[in-house]
């Protein structure tokens, strides 16, 4: 018998990402112009209003994220299709998240623009490579989504009682408190760090990347015995 969950579903796994996805929200607003990494809904709503206001060149800080958003959602495919046997694809993906994010710390604040990009590109891999936990589709970069599942898990077991309503609604919602305690880090990080403090968030996806082997020799152990 094997183990219902992917090591890259884990609860300890989703944390790290979670708090990741905080962090680079914070960083790209609060450090690199109040251009959002994650929040893609809000970079367009910003691309339509200075598009209506005629501030092309305002638009554009907005609009390159977006476009670099969907280029990492496409690499993060492209490196599933043409996964190797060395490294899981989703390893692989982290591994290159947390690198271009390394890149990003040494961007001075000129190059806000294509730091922005870069994250919000790097943003996009996770989307496409992390979609769920435990088996339940999840994101670690944004909250909307989790806020609705959550609330609508929250009814359910009010309604009906099961257990395991009660405990989606935990999942969704302690991913979104995770989301928030790492842009709560990275303001405080920010303000010590500037432009470097994406560095803490690149460690938190190399820890991920290694929690990652990790965990696939514990679950080869484990099922070698059953």
């Amino acid at each position: 018998m094997k183990h219902p969950f992917q090591t890259s579903e884990s609860i300890r796994l989703g944390i790290l990402l979670a708090l990741s996805g905080g962090f680079m929200d914070a960083y790209s607003y609060l450090e690199r112009g109040r251009v959002f990494a994650n929040a893609q809904t809000g970079n367009m709503l910003l691309v339509g209003v200075n598009l209506a206001e005629g501030n092309f060149r305002a638009m554009l800080n907005y609009l390159l994220p977006v476009l670099a958003f969907a280029l990492g959602i496409f690499l993060a495919e492209i490196v599933h299709v043409r996964q190797t046997s060395l490294l899981h694809w989703r390893q692989t993906a982290v591994l290159l998240e947390a690198l271009i994010l390394i890149g990003v710390a040494f961007f001075p604040l000129s190059l806000n623009l294509p730091a922005n990009a870069l994250t919000s590109f790097a943003c996009g891999i996770q989307v496409e490579g992390f979609r769920k936990i435990h088996g339940r589709g999840i994101a670690t970069t944004m909250c909307i989504g989790n806020l609705r599942s959550g609330t609508e898990n929250l009814h359910h077991f009010l309604h009906t009682r099961e257990a395991s309503a009660l405990r989606n609604t935990f999942l969704y919602y302690g991913v979104i408190l995770c989301f928030i305690v790492g842009a709560v880090i990275g303001n405080f990080v920010i303000k010590i760090l500037g432009t470097k403090a994406i560095l803490m968030c690149s460690a938190l996806l190399l820890a991920a990347f290694l929690m990652m082997f990790i965990d696939n020799e514990k679950r080869t152990a484990e099922n070698a015995l059953l």
